[in-house]
C-alpha cells in the first residue's frame, strides 16, 4: 500500500489535478484536513471510503491511521490543501513514514498564491517591473521565520511579494514595507482564493489597512505587495516580437490539424 500525498487546490473542487482526482477515487482511506479542504472534493471517494478529518489531530494521531491502513494493505489518500511544497507540514509526515518504511507518492496541486493572481487577473512578473515572485509569511505560533529570512530584506529587492499566514500582523507588515516600496506601493488582499465566498481588496500601503479592518479579515487570506500590480506602461516582452528569434518560431506557422 501506499500514502499518497495529493495537493488539493485553493478551495474550488475543480482546481483539484486529474491525477489528483483519480487518487482520491481509488484509495479506500482519505485523510484530509477539514479546515483548509473543501468537502465537495470528497465527492471523489470511493463508496464506502473511510473518511478521516485530521483537523483536531496531532502528528502521532496522523501517522498512527496511516500505520493502520498499511497493515491493512489499504491505499490512503492524504488531502492537503493548496500545493505540498510550501507550508503544508509534508515534511514531517515524510519522514515519519520513510522510518516506517511506508511508501510514499506527492501529486502537487494548484498553489494558493496561484489561484489569487488568476483571480485579480494579473501576472505577477511584468518586464522591466518585476521579474520574481517571493513566497514569504511572518512568524506565527507554529513556526518562527529564521532570522535571515526577514521580510525587509526581500522588500529590499523590489520583488512582488506574496505573503502567506500573515493577515493577522498586517499594520506590523506596512511598517516594516513602507520604507522599501512607499505608501503609494499597490497591494491586494485575496480572501479565500477561489471559494464561493472569496473577496478581493486592492489599495495600496497607505490604505489597506483600513479596507482590511473594514472587511473583517482575519485569516485565510494571501497579501501581495509590489509595483507589478498595477503597472501599466510597461515594455512588451521579446518573447512575442516578430523580430525575435525563437527556436519554435518559423516554418510554414503554427496551425496544425489533428
Amino acid at each position: 500500500m501506499t500514502i499518497h500525498f495529493i495537493g488539493a487546490g485553493p478551495g474550488a473542487a475543480d482546481l483539484i489535478t486529474l491525477r489528483g482526482r483519480d487518487l482520491l477515487a481509488r484509495c479506500p482511506v482519505c485523510l484530509y484536513a477539514g479546515s483548509l479542504v473543501s468537502e465537495a472534493l470528497l465527492a471523489h471517494c470511493p463508496p464506502g471510503a473511510r473518511i478521516v478529518d485530521t483537523a483536531a489531530m496531532d502528528l502521532d494521531s496522523i501517522v498512527a491511521q496511516c500505520v493502520d491502513a498499511h497493515a491493512k494493505g489499504q491505499d490512503v489518500a492524504r488531502l492537503h490543501s493548496g500545493d505540498l511544497s510550501i507550508w503544508s507540514a509534508m515534511g514531517e509526515q515524510l519522514r515519519r513514514l520513510e522510518a516506517l518504511a511506508i511508501p510514499t507518492t506527492i501529486t502537487p496541486g494548484v498553489p494558493a498564491f496561484a489561484a489569487a493572481a488568476a483571480a485579480l487577473g494579473k501576472e505577477l512578473t511584468l518586464p522591466e517591473i518585476a521579474q520574481s515572485v517571493v513566497l514569504t509569511r511572518t512568524s506565527g505560533r507554529a513556526s518562527a521565520m529564521p532570522e535571515r529570512e526577514k521580510l525587509s530584506v526581500f522588500a529590499s529587492t523590489g520583488a512582488t511579494l506574496a505573503i502567506h499566514l500573515s493577515i493577522h500582523v498586517l499594520d506590523r507588515l506596512i511598517a516594516e514595507l513602507i520604507p522599501h516600496y512607499g505608501a503609494e506601493c499597490p497591494v491586494a488582499i485575496v480572501y479565500r482564493a477561489s471559494w464561493p465566498d472569496e473577496l478581493i481588496l486592492r489599495g495600496t500601503l497607505a490604505d489597506i489597512a483600513a479596507q482590511a479592518k473594514a472587511a473583517t479579515i482575519e485569516r485565510t487570506a494571501l497579501i501581495f505587495v509590489g509595483p507589478a500590480l498595477s503597472a501599466t506602461d510597461f515594455v512588451e516582452s521579446a518573447l512575442y516580437n516578430s523580430d525575435y528569434v525563437r527556436r519554435f518560431r518559423g516554418g510554414d506557422g503554427p496551425e496544425k490539424t489533428r
